[in-house]
């Protein structure tokens, strides 16, 4: 595991509280053998921040898009293939804190954990800077390059879709129900049904909630014709 000081070098910040470093590249598999804070609590900040900062600079600099655009651009941005990739060429892997299990089983590659660590490390800098400026310049370093380019495909956002289809009769009620939840930690399979009112109208699976979410809307709108 390589120096705090490299991975500050690399993201453009210096620290005032290393702690909160540490913890950001702390996955939840070391800090339950070490008794220490993980990044996920982080993480769920950082989410917030990076959607924000996303949302407010597509807005900005992109006012000829329609919301819907303006949508499906920031999730293309955001989703976890485009963080991991952020994260890889942070090196993000060299400097992360797993279990030797995990370690082992290829957690310093695995997309979601590259992905987690991109939005942990944004909350790390937003807290310890005391202000959204630092944050935001973190981010904007990698979102706006994206932005402008064509390789990062449109995401297909299958919930939304189904959602604006499902809305246009207002009494339909959707609502995503987790059925299993299998596999080791670092290793979870998700199953998710999607109901309209009280019928099961797609089910799908995935390494998390969001994803299995997501290819359940995709199994519903597939038997809808869609």
């Amino acid at each position: 595991m390589r120096a705090l000081e490299e991975y500050e070098k690399l993201i453009g910040y210096s620290f005032q509280d290393r702690s909160l470093l540490e913890t950001a590249l702390t996955h939840s598999s070391y800090a339950n053998e070490n008794r220490c804070q993980s990044y996920e609590r982080l993480e769920f900040l950082g989410d917030s921040v990076l959607g924000f900062v996303t949302a407010d600079y597509l807005f900005t600099h992109y006012a000829s898009l329609p919301e819907g655009q303006l949508t499906k651009t920031r999730a293309a941005l955001v989703c976890e293939k485009s963080l991991c990739g952020f994260s890889k060429s942070l090196e993000v892997g060299s400097f992360l804190r797993l279990s030797h299990g995990e370690t082992h089983s290829g957690g310093r590659e695995r997309p979601s954990i590259l992905a987690d660590v991109f939005e942990s490390t944004t909350a790390a800098i937003y807290l310890d800077s005391g202000s959204l400026d630092k944050a935001r310049a973190f981010i904007l370093r990698f979102i706006a390059p994206a932005a402008k380019t064509q390789s990062v495909r449109p995401f297909k956002d299958y919930k939304t879709t189904l959602q604006e289809i499902i809305q246009q009769n207002p009494e339909e009620h959707l609502e995503y129900v987790v059925t299993g939840e299998s596999g080791p930690d670092h290793q979870k399979h998700f199953t998710v049904e999607v109901h309209l009112n009280s019928n099961v109208i797609g089910k799908g699976g995935g390494r998390s909630k969001k994803e299995a979410e997501q290819q359940a809307a995709r199994e519903a709108l597939e038997l809808m014709g869609y």
